[in-house]
């Protein structure tokens, strides 16, 4: 990997959370004035097209890339993404964009907290404490004291987990899946799972509002696209750590889109939230060089 891909790789990451930011305003925009379970709909029939033009372009076709040795994993977690989306997207009109990516950046987190039981990795002490620490930071940005267990704050903080989850069976079918398997029924699945429930929630749309409905689906197909492509030109491990731009992206939105004002605490406490899942991060890319090394005749 040379470090003129791991530039291209971090500017590629950069650009997709600023798309990925886009996407989560005007969802925010849309879901305040109509149904959540439409909007999201409209988005994955976009985005399941956009899925099949990219699978029958593979070796194969279509037959091919959908071949999968986990017939119930697979669909899961399509399933699995959408119900995240939605409720996410409930959470920004709920909570809005500042606080509510500022709680779902604790998601590296709980991937680390939950890997030993899906993954059966080995889990340290010091990830268990970065994990801590990172509660810690989400109980700040959520103001300790009754306000902590009111519903609105534990929705992002769902969203979070389903997300957690969803990350740690993609790595698990990747043992055995190619990564377009995995996205051709991460779209496909999520389609038909939104459509049947959202299509009962259709209502009409102004004529203004199905243009930021197109910006929606463009701007959710070419953030899929960008992280394909930096998946493709630079290890994981290199530009993971970019992917916390989304909460500065986000914030910043939320801010001059929608007059949302970040708190000290939230800062202070996304702060801490950023920084453990960071070294969260850290921890298993040495453990990944340790494996390596060890693994070398």
């Amino acid at each position: 990997m040379t470090e003129q891909n791991i530039r291209l790789g971090i500017v590629l990451m950069l650009l997709t959370n600023f798309v990925f930011a886009l996407q989560d305003g005007i969802s925010r925009h849309l879901a305040g004035e109509y149904n959540v379970l439409m909007v999201v709909m409209v988005r994955y029939w976009f985005f399941a097209a956009f899925v099949l033009t990219i699978s029958a372009r593979k070796a194969g076709g279509l037959r091919a890339v959908a071949r999968t040795r986990h017939p119930f994993l697979q669909p899961f977690r399509g399933v699995l993404l959408v119900g995240e989306i939605c409720v996410m997207v409930t959470a920004f009109v709920l909570l809005g964009l500042v606080e509510s990516l500022a709680v779902f950046a604790a998601y590296p987190l709980l991937v680390a907290a939950f890997s030993g039981v899906v993954l059966s990795e080995h889990v340290g002490w010091r990830r268990w404490v970065a994990i801590a620490v990172g509660f810690i930071g989400i109980l700040i940005i959520l103001k300790p004291g009754v306000g902590v267990f009111s519903p609105y704050a534990v929705v992002p903080l769902l969203s979070a987990t389903m997300f957690a989850l969803y990350s740690l069976l993609t790595r698990y079918v990747s043992r055995e899946d190619s990564a377009a398997t995995s996205f051709f029924w991460t779209g496909i699945a999520g389609a038909v799972a939104i459509t049947c429930v959202g299509i009962w929630s259709w209502e009409g749309m102004a004529a203004r509002d199905w243009l930021w409905m197109a910006g929606l689906c463009v701007s959710g197909a070419l953030g899929h696209w960008l992280l394909i492509r930096v998946y493709e030109v630079a290890e994981a491990s290199a530009v993971q750590p970019f992917a916390y731009f989304h909460l500065v992206f986000g914030a910043a939105v939320g801010v001059l889109a929608f007059g949302e004002s970040i708190e000290a605490n939230v800062v202070i406490g996304a702060a801490i939230v950023v920084a453990a899942g960071l070294f969260t991060l850290w921890r298993e890319r040495q453990r990944k060089q340790q494996s390596d090394l060890a693994e070398t005749p």
